[in-house]
Parts: structure tokens; sequence; C-alpha cells
């Protein structure tokens, strides 16, 4: 009988080659309960290894990448990113890895970075932040067979490992206050309708409409794009439809719409209630201060290494999903106090 190999013992023991490898050349960072059983199985079979194949079997790099779908100037402007990354780097240093950031901005850049990326041996795993619905990178690397994780919820959610935030649950809380609060033309500025994260906040909104008995209406939807001039734009738009509130899907978009209402000489939250999502360092810097929904930005990021580290170590199927909560903080730009 021809000698074990080791993906035949990973697969005896039902565990990834990489942690069968890392059992086997005594590395750490392996769950005790995986060790034993591959332990097991090596003691069962009385598994030799072939000492040149053992010294090639440990292919790791200890290095995780990061894929942004962002200009340069966007990741390092938008407040999320770098709350994102902060999260993600810390995981990194605890677990002892080391983290490689890749911006991709145009189909050219990823057909560039995809052969370097998949390369054997030059990343254990990836985290990719979700960006068009319909995004091509995620399907190739998904098809590579590279440990991933998707930040945020991809459009097609059976093939791949992802953590999202639950935006549906979090914008009908936003909207849910306004309305019990008194407010009865809600308006809202979604980010980009061909983006998961901006079609599931327009739900939520629509959905809080909806247990309320109020009808959606076209002419209070504007589409933004995650940035504080697109909102400001879009205000402008709402206005002459008189509003009396408004959720905008992110609080960098709020604070544009905060601004054109004073600039139009209305008062927030007086004639127009806003209510944004994230709960950022924006919120807290305009006057009156913003009531926004809390998504945990740092700890998602922590989260997203530590389902990557299992994909690594326990292999990657079946596909893992992780949701995370969100919660309501109320400040002055609702008028709740008044």
């Amino acid at each position: 009988m021809p000698p074990l190999t080791l993906d035949e013992i990973a697969r005896l023991a039902g565990v990834s080659r990489t942690t069968a490898s890392r059992v086997l050349n005594d590395r750490p960072h392996v769950r005790p309960e995986l060790r034993e059983r591959v332990l097991r199985v090596i003691e069962e079979t009385n598994y030799r290894p072939n000492l040149l194949a053992r010294s090639l079997a440990f292919q790791e790099s200890r290095m995780i990448g990061l894929v942004v779908p962002q200009s340069v100037h966007a990741f390092f402007s938008d407040p999320y990113f770098p709350r994102l990354t902060q999260g993600i780097a810390e995981a990194c240093n605890q677990y002892e890895y080391t983290l490689s950031l890749f911006l991709v901005q145009t189909f050219a850049d990823e057909s560039k970075l995809l052969p370097k990326i998949t390369s054997r041996g030059f990343l254990d795993g990836l985290i990719v932040q979700v960006g068009q619905r319909e995004d091509s990178l995620i399907g190739a690397l998904a098809e590579s067979g590279l440990p991933l994780v998707v930040a945020g919820r991809p459009s097609v959610t059976d093939k791949v490992s992802y953590i999202d935030v639950d935006n549906v649950h979090g914008a009908y809380t936003a909207v849910m206050h306004l309305l019990e609060l008194g407010r009865r033309r809600v308006a809202t500025i979604t980010g980009g309708r061909h983006t998961a994260v901006g079609a599931d906040r327009l739900r939520g909104y629509e959905q809080a409409l909806a247990a309320m008995g109020l009808p959606v209406d076209p002419a209070l939807i504007v589409e933004g794009d995650f940035t504080e001039n697109s909102a400001y734009l879009g205000m402008q738009q709402l206005l002459p439809h008189h509003p009396d509130a408004v959720f905008a899907a992110s609080d960098v978009m709020a604070v544009g719409a905060l601004r054109a209402i004073q600039h139009s000489g209305l008062q927030v939250p007086r004639d127009i209630a806003v209510v944004g999502y994230d709960d950022l360092p924006p919120a807290l810097l305009v006057s009156p201060t913003l009531t926004t929904i809390r998504q945990p930005i740092r700890r998602f990021g922590i989260r997203a290494v530590e389902l990557l580290l299992d994909l690594i170590q326990i292999g990657t199927q079946p596909p893992r999903q992780v949701l995370m909560g969100t919660e309501l903080v109320v400040r002055e730009s609702c008028g709740f106090a008044a």
C-alpha cells in the first residue's frame, strides 16, 4: 500500500490541508480539538511523512490580504474604511499575521491583481470589501479556492463566506424612530442602489413606512453614492417636496443633507429631522449632533479576520455567514429632546 499523503491525513481528520500541516510541524494557532483529531489520525495510520515533502508542505505566508474596491482618495477620505482597517489590523496583530492592503478601482486593476493574490503561497487568505452588486472579482476569487471572507453581503450568498451588519433592520429602526416622533413625510438619501448595502437600507426604509401604513413616495427618495456632495445635491432635490425628516444611508451623507437644509434657511430638527447611519466621528462634529445607527465597524473588522482564520484552519466549505447587530444612538438632529 502506498504511503498516505498529507492531503489524505487532512481528509481523514476532517480539516484543511493547512491545519494538518500546522499540526505536523507543531505550529501554534490550531484549535485544541482540531490538533487532537489530526494527531489521532496520524497515530492510527502510523503516518510517517517524507522529510523532503514535509519541508515543502508548510507553505504558509502568515499574510492576509484586504482588497478594497476604492480609489486611494476615497479610502482615506471616507472615515468608514480606516475604522474597518483598524479592526482588521488589530486582529492580524493578535493572531500574528501580516496585513497586505490592495486598492482596486478598475477592471484593469482586477486583472493585474488576480494572478498575484491567488498564486500558491502568496497569501493564506483574503478579506474583500464588497463593491458592485455583481462583483466579478469576488466570483473569480471564490473559484480560486483561496480562503475568502467578503465584508458585506455579496449578490450571491450561497457560494462564499461573508460577514455583514443587519442593514435592513438598522434602516428600519432609524425610520421608525422618526415616524414614532410624529414625522410623516420622511425622505431618504440612499446609497448606490446597485450595491447590496444601498439596496438593503432602502428596503428597511420601505418596511418602516409599510409598518405605519404609509405609502412609499418616489419623490421622497433620491440616490446618493455615500459622499457628502451627493447628499447635498440630493437634499436640494428633496426640499421642494417638503419632507419633515430625512434618513441618510451614511453619516457622511447625513452631514451633506444637514448642510443643504441649513443653507436653504431651514432648521434641523425644527423643520426637518435628520438621521444617519454608521456613528462615525462626523456625527459628533456637526451642529446639531447627529442621531444615527451605530454599526460596530472596528469589531466587524476583527470578526472578519476571525472568520477567515476559521476557514484557513477548518476549510472553506460549507460557506459561513455572520450577521452583526446595530444600535440606534439618539442625539440632537432628530428632535427627540424637543
